[in-house]
């Protein structure tokens, strides 16, 4: 063992005659621990909601929207040139509107979305989230001539329906009368239930066939093509290589352009949360330097036997920094395993509970990346370290004929 180390752990592990000195190491030890598992903790939550959203979000839209300027006239045409496209596994047509649905029991203003059945689940993950009914179900009329409509679990349960009963819809594209424009009016059959997860399109979309959505909303052609594509970081490029490819026929844009303002936010806060706890590292730091100082102070007549036995300064600077970087990791290492154990727990049993119409989802999932923890791991060793460096350095620069005049 290295002659530094042996000293350093021997004034570590020995008993001392001020207990209070071996106390503020221990309140050290701890501070360290404390702060650390508080920041793991703390990025495995804001990455865990962060990357629960992306995925209901990408999950409930496409990753990319696409426009033509001239329309589409032939959406089937825009789909098989659009799959052409390096990167893109799925296309589908959508008609976007605003529409009123009623029941006996309530009324809601929702978002129509007209879909193509076949296609839709290729860009989305509505096919996966029916809980009642299918998609395919869209096609087509039943015998009272009523088209189907797919309803959100929450709207489902807001207008106290279930599959099989009938809706009315009323849009804002009315019918000219000698009263005047009046609503159109149309009776949907509900063939299906979904739940994609975000309360959003749970409690305010309904999906309706493309035919019935242009004879509702009064439009003659799709509003735009929904891509999917294998990588969703990719979704930028891809955008501009689909606008820049065609001539500007396309405007494009991605999920994150759209979704921009929120991830923006969440980040601001992971960065927020990680500045203040990380605070908490640097108060156990504190406590480092003191108890070195006090240390230092106590076994000045030792330093100053070992210099006159030929140890040299950086030598005794050494056991000091050993001294303190050993209490540092002592801490990091218990407070890394200790925030590790505790997000396993917290995920697992999904304890953080939040409101649903706020984050959009019920719980919060605790997610640790691999580069968060070792750049927690590794600052909180840089920090502690840095703080052995002034009581080392006041050790090595004591002089012993003064530190052995009294004794």
């Amino acid at each position: 063992m290295p002659f530094e180390l042996f000293i350093a752990l021997r004034y570590l592990l020995a008993p001392r005659k001020q207990a209070f000195i071996s106390l503020i190491s221990i309140i050290s030890v701890v501070g360290v621990a404390v702060g650390v598992a508080a920041l793991v903790i703390a990025l495995a939550l804001m990455t865990g909601l962060q990357g629960e959203l992306r995925d209901r979000i990408l999950g409930s839209t496409s990753h990319i929207y696409v426009w033509k300027n001239a329309g589409i006239d032939d959406y089937q045409a825009e789909v098989r040139t659009l799959l052409k496209t390096a990167g893109v596994v799925g296309a589908a047509p959508a008609i976007m509107g605003q529409a009123l649905v009623t029941t006996d029991r309530a009324d809601a203003p929702i978002t129509i979305k007209g879909i193509d059945p076949a296609l839709e689940p290729m860009v989305t993950d509505l096919g996966r989230s029916m809980q009642s009914g299918a998609v395919d179900a869209l096609n087509g009329e039943d015998e009272s001539g009523r088209q189907g409509i797919l309803l959100g679990r929450d709207l489902a349960g807001k207008l106290g329906v279930k599959v099989g009963d009938s809706v009315t819809l009323l849009t804002p594209q009315g019918t000219l009368s000698p009263m005047g424009v009046m609503p159109r009016s149309r009776v949907a059959k509900v063939v299906g239930i979904y739940s994609l997860g975000l309360l959003e399109f749970d409690s305010a979309y309904a999906f309706v066939s493309l035919g019935f959505a242009q004879r509702l909303l009064g439009k003659d052609r799709p509003d735009l093509i929904q891509l999917r594509v294998t990588d969703i970081y990719g979704a930028p490029g891809i955008a501009d290589a689909i606008v820049a490819g065609s001539g500007g026929q396309y405007v494009a844009q991605d999920w994150s352009d759209i979704n921009q303002p929120l991830f923006s936010a969440l980040w601001l806060e992971k960065m927020a949360i990680s500045i203040t706890i990380g605070l908490i590292v640097i108060v156990g730091a504190l406590n480092i330097i003191s108890s070195l100082v006090l240390l230092v102070m106590e076994k000045s007549r030792d330093i100053a036997i070992l210099k006159t036995m030929g140890t040299s300064s950086p030598r005794i600077m050494a056991i000091f920094m050993l001294q303190g970087s050993i209490i540092g990791l002592v801490g990091t290492v218990i407070g890394g395993a200790l925030g590790l154990g505790l997000c396993w727990v917290f995920d697992r049993y999904r304890l953080i509970q939040i409101p649903i119409d706020v984050y959009q989802i019920s719980y919060v999932p605790f997610v640790v990346r691999p580069l968060d923890f070792a750049v927690v791991i590794l600052s909180a060793l840089l920090i502690c370290f840095l703080s052995t460096l002034y009581p080392s350095r006041q050790a090595s620069r004591l002089d012993p004929v003064q530190a052995l005049r009294f004794e």
